[in-house]
């Protein structure tokens, strides 16, 4: 047996013990092996063995994190097998009716209180933000936010 095809087997064994599979691996070793003919060309490589082992195993690296991203292989690809994300017509119905629900309970806020909880949900201000704006105190703000709240779901829960 050649030295070469030893050096080969090594890189190999060393990718399989690194969780490379076994189908992966010969591609792997076959690219190292052209990336070190090329590289050979050009620059004087002092150990052949310690860069086809480092560029295997980068090149399975490599390989994971693209498999990572990329899940999908784009030639197994099939469009029919995706599902598709949007909600059902009886669900796109039952939101408009939560949201329609919610928009009547805000309505019966007083306008005040709608405020603070509005700026403090939406808004994503905070109470000292809202008091100044207000001029409430922050506890006060903070009464009416949670006042809101409490009464925004019991009245979600009345339908």
């Amino acid at each position: 047996m050649s030295s070469l095809s030893i050096m080969l087997r090594k890189v190999r064994a060393v990718l399989l013990r690194s969780g490379v599979a076994a189908q992966d691996a010969d591609d792997l070793v076959h690219e190292a092996f052209v990336r070190l003919e090329s590289y050979a060309r050009k620059q004087e490589i002092r150990s052949q063995e310690a860069f086809l082992v480092t560029t295997a195993m980068n090149l399975g690296r490599d390989q994971a994190r693209h498999r990572a991203r990329v899940p999908v292989d784009s030639e197994e690809f099939d469009i029919l097998s995706l599902a598709d994300a949007a909600p059902l017509p009886e669900e796109q119905l039952l939101s408009q009716e939560r949201l329609r629900r919610v928009g009547t309970g805000l309505d019966r806020l007083d306008p005040q209180t709608r405020r603070c909880l509005l700026a403090k949900r939406l808004d994503g201000l905070t109470a000292v933000q809202i008091a100044e704006r207000e001029g409430l105190s922050v506890a006060a703000v903070e009464k009416r936010v949670a006042r809101a709240l409490l009464f925004l779901a019991q009245w979600m829960g009345e339908s």
